[in-house]
């Protein structure tokens, strides 16, 4: 696999040899370095702390090296005009491969198109977000020991998050998982994601009772309300807060089950509940960079 661009490529029995890598990744011995020589450049056209950074660290631990751009909207050729095709053309001159995030759906595929190293997806505008995807299902595979037969709650901006829209596409490859989305109005997920769940048979429903939710969840997957996506601050505050997690809430789940976020959290997640074993959303963030380094193993070789 050259690219890692959408969630459509990834099948079950590759899903798993990555799993087995990345647990591979958490013994690698810090004198090991298999991309000894190797550079990786992260070009960020959005703001990003947890994902630019494993990427950077993914590398690093690997052996290899890291050049960066962390504002690239405003701290690099863009602002003066220059295409993403005409930056990944000189970007793949300088690196072995490349993690890229853009503010715009699509930008990424456009630099797919002409680099000559391979690309990894860290965040497609509201599209796709794969490496996330990725590392979501690994830490439910890691926290809980399996990835059939689960019930997996969704909560929050649901219609703009990158995060679950990737996550649900993921659940494709797994069997008999069913997905509760939990979402004011405003940003329910978008039917685009629902059909694809239709076709594939992945059983979902809708449901506004986010305690009832919980009652009989495995994973609750809460996201931020993303201001930044939104066209007036007076849309946004009128669906912010509308479904928080906090100790009153952690009583309707069961005793096995785990919290997820992507991270940044605002308000969604009470600082309360961090100290409860379920609380899975830092040790998300760490497998950030278990599997990333299994990703530039396999795309650099």
């Amino acid at each position: 696999m050259k690219h890692i661009l959408a969630v459509d490529q990834f099948e079950r029995p590759w899903l798993e040899g990555l799993f087995a890598e990345a647990d591979r990744m958490r013994a690698l011995p810090r004198d090991a370095a298999p991309q000894r020589g190797k550079i990786l450049a992260t070009i960020f056209y959005e703001p990003s702390t947890r994902t630019r950074l494993s990427f950077e660290s993914a590398m690093i631990r690997l052996g290899g090296n890291v050049v960066s751009t962390e504002n690239a909207r405003e701290f690099s050729s863009a602002i003066k005009g220059e295409t993403v095709e005409d930056t990944m053309r000189m970007v793949s001159g300088y690196a072995d491969a490349i993690a890229m995030r853009h503010h715009e759906e699509g930008a990424i595929a456009r630099a797919v198109s002409v680099s000559d190293v391979p690309i990894l997806n860290a965040g497609d505008g509201p599209g796709e977000h794969p490496t996330q995807a990725l590392l979501d299902l690994y830490t439910i595979h890691h926290e809980i020991g399996q990835i059939d037969d689960l019930n997996i709650v969704m909560v929050g901006d649901l219609k703009y998050g990158r995060t679950v829209r990737s996550l649900s596409l993921l659940l494709r490859q797994t069997n008999n998982c069913k997905i509760t989305f939990v979402a004011p109005d405003a940003v329910r997920m978008r039917d685009d994601i629902k059909g694809v769940l239709d076709a594939s048979g992945v059983l979902w429903h809708e449901e506004a009772d986010l305690h009832a939710a919980m009652e009989g969840a495995d994973v609750v997957y809460q996201t931020r309300i993303q201001k930044e996506r939104f066209a007036s601050e007076a849309d946004y505050l009128a669906v912010k807060g509308t479904y928080v997690i906090d100790a009153e809430a952690m009583t309707h789940l069961p005793q096995h089950a785990i919290i997820m976020h992507p991270l940044p959290r605002v308000d969604e997640i009470a600082v309360d509940v961090d100290d409860d074993p379920r609380a899975a959303y830092f040790r998300q963030a760490r497998n950030g960079v278990y599997v990333r380094m299994a990703l530039l193993n396999q795309v650099l070789g």
